[in-house]
């Protein structure tokens, strides 16, 4: 080929230079014409391999005989960890105690070997540690939130420091206040004394002046001189100034009295690959879902429906009563509210305790035992959805409904809030109104947000993925309000079209696939799917709640 349009050209004959090339040596590697062939294998046609073009390199490439070069080697001694060819055998028979192995067997075991190193490097190692890197990028990304949980604690613990310095100095200078008026009182009466002494001295003098002047004998003769008493002088009152005396601050006292914080450890923790069982759990959508069972629930509304196996199906209406039937639609048991108010929303922990959501509070129970998890000041808590992690996802809106959000709680703990998107943007419509939430299978955070007619996903750092506000195309007259949401084993995500009496069913990227539109429902409100992904459907306004399936 001519080096200067290699780019472009040919592959021509290696032996002609000129002819295109046609066939392949896979033993001399060489490329060839048709007419080329017979002078290349003139030499031994036995050792050659010609294959078309196409298939070059196809066969395998042995190494040449170090004792016979025009040899290619066939043979392995494994005692020996060297290659034999043919000629070996025949001039110096090798030790007939080790073990040979044929290289063709050898080589199609190892290419065997490679062809599953490799696809289990793509499709299995490689996505865990993918995961991983997620894991990690994930938990970088929930540093500030983490770590705001401990600035927020260390300046309420401030304020209460300072509060509480402050109500002491101002004890302090209330005494000092105190001390104040005692002195001024003792000075002020002491003065008084004075003055009245000066007011007796006063009148004595007038009246020395006025018997000075005068000729008259007998007030003359019978005065009495009052100087001997004014001379013994009042008292001089000593008032001892009250002092005060700070304690030296000691920082080590100080340090002791703030608190202190747990050095930062890092520990490892071994991880074990586990390889992946070929799927064979992918479930397809059914062409006509079907209503299995219907549970009447004595709600004439219905709110929301939440279940952690067959026999706790927990559903609630606008009463206090949180009620639990088994799928047979018997009712297990009845809890009422601490407030005596209907519950906004419920969800159920993997260990059993259910937890439930009034006006400003959220409620555990478990044991028959309720308790207070989570109380706010000046935001209202809605939805409410367990993660896989364990941690609770809440929904709620500012008391002056002008603000939404999402924040996630380790028991009481704050963990994260989403509530904005990059370019500092409402990710949520600002009204009050329904927000239900849900956790899909690959962590993203799902919301169908009933204000913004539109179901919002953003991933478990809160940063969006994607909004869907209905299908391309509609058959459907009324605007996309969705009341209820939740996802499958298929990362599915279900939310219910309040308005239109439907299920629209979604890809986890947010793609339509289909409506569930053929089982007669009415106004479906909550949702929720169960570990064998048959779904539960709230009739907003009947008590129904439909076991509907709807895979194969």
């Amino acid at each position: 080929m001519d080096p200067h349009y290699d780019a472009q050209d040919v592959a021509r004959c290696d032996l002609c230079e000129v002819a295109i090339v046609q066939s392949y040596c896979d033993f001399c590697h060489v490329n060839l014409c048709k007419p080329c062939i017979g002078e290349h294998i003139s030499d031994d046609y036995t050792k050659h391999i010609i294959v078309p073009f196409q298939q070059r390199r196809s066969t395998p490439i042995y190494p040449k005989c170090k004792t016979h070069p025009k040899r290619a080697c066939e043979y392995q001694c494994e005692d020996c960890n060297i290659f034999l060819c043919t000629d070996c055998f025949a001039s110096n028979p090798h030790n007939k105690e080790h073990k040979l192995s044929k290289l063709e067997e050898i080589f199609h075991q190892k290419k065997g070997h490679i062809h599953r190193d490799k696809k289990e490097l793509k499709e299995e190692l490689l996505p865990v540690y993918e995961d991983i890197a997620t894991e990690i990028i994930n938990q970088i990304a929930n540093l500030d939130f983490d770590y705001k949980i401990y600035t927020t604690q260390m300046s309420k613990h401030r304020d209460e420091l300072h509060r509480e310095i402050d109500n002491v100095m101002d004890q302090r200078e209330k005494e000092i206040d105190e001390n104040k008026l005692k002195h001024l009182s003792i000075l002020t009466k002491h003065l008084e004394e004075v003055k009245q002494l000066q007011s007796l001295m006063q009148e004595s003098l007038h009246n020395l002046n006025e018997m000075e002047e005068s000729n008259e004998v007998t007030p003359t003769i019978h005065y009495s001189s009052k100087n001997q008493e004014f001379s013994k002088l009042p008292p001089k009152v000593i008032v001892s100034m009250p002092k005060f005396i700070p304690k030296p601050i000691e920082k080590e006292e100080l340090c002791s009295l703030i608190g202190k914080l747990t050095p930062l450890s890092t520990t490892l923790e071994e991880r074990v690959f586990t390889a992946k069982k070929p799927n064979t759990s992918v479930r397809e959508l059914l062409d006509e879902p079907e209503v299995l069972n219907t549970i009447k629930t004595g709600h004439e509304v219905l709110l929301s429906v939440t279940c952690r196996n067959k026999e706790e199906i927990w559903m609630i209406g606008k009463t206090a009563d949180i009620k639990c039937f088994n799928i047979q639609g018997v009712l297990q048991k009845t809890i009422k509210t601490k407030s005596g108010e209907c519950p906004v929303d419920i969800a159920v922990y993997s260990d059993g305790a259910l937890v439930y959501s009034d006006w400003w509070t959220v409620y555990k129970v478990k044991n028959d035992q309720t308790e207070e998890i989570i109380r706010l000041q000046g935001w209202r808590p809605f939805n409410l959805f367990v993660t896989s992690s364990g941690d609770l996802l809440v929904t709620m809106y500012s008391d002056d409904k002008t603000q939404s959000k999402v924040v996630r709680y380790s028991g009481s703990t704050v963990k994260q809030t989403i509530q904005f998107d990059d370019d500092g943007q409402p990710l949520y419509s600002r009204n009050g109104k329904i927000k239900y939430i849900t956790e899909n299978r690959n962590l993203d955070i799902c919301v169908a947000d009933f204000g913004a007619g539109a179901v919002v996903v953003v991933n478990q750092a809160g940063k969006l993925r994607f909004r869907y506000t209905g299908p391309p195309s509609s058959t459907k007259n009324k605007p996309f309000k969705p009341r209820g949401i939740t996802t499958d084993s298929q990362s599915r995500i279900l939310t219910s079209y309040w308005n239109n009496h439907c299920i629209h069913i979604l890809d986890v990227n947010g793609q339509f696939l289909c409506y569930i539109d053929n089982c007669d429902l009415e106004y479906p409100t909550g949702l929720c799917v169960d570990n064998d992904d048959s779904l539960f459907v709230c009739e907003g306004l009947k008590e129904n709640v439909r076991k509907i399936r709807y895979l194969k």
